[in-house]
């Protein structure tokens, strides 16, 4: 049983059990989050393919913890004019362990 979720302008394939990280959602720790966009769903036999969303049809998961996700470096340079820049980023992420996968009976 697995499904294709959209969130933060990404698309995921999860099953239950699995543990992802998505862009940070407004949910604390141990809090349930259901994703309504569901893109395809399957239990093994079916398969519905949404236009462009799966009717009826929802993720259910649980935020483990609100973090940031490892630091990736910026650096512009160009070559013999001494022009040189290095920055930083870390994105907020909520890190996800999917539950169960709803509405494929319908």
């Amino acid at each position: 049983m697995y499904a294709v979720i959209q969130t933060g302008g990404k698309q995921y394939r999860v099953s239950p059990g699995d543990q992802i990280q998505v862009e940070k959602l407004p949910f604390k720790p141990g809090e349930e989050i259901a994703f309504d966009k569901v893109l395809l769903a399957s239990d093994g036999e079916t398969l519905k393919v949404g236009k462009p969303y799966v009717e009826g049809s929802k993720v259910v998961g649980r935020v483990i913890k609100q973090a940031k996700s490892k630091k990736i470096v910026v650096f512009k340079y160009k070559r013999r004019k001494n022009y040189k820049r290095k920055k930083g980023h870390r994105q907020y992420i909520s890190l996800v362990e999917i539950e169960k996968i709803e509405g494929l009976g319908q």
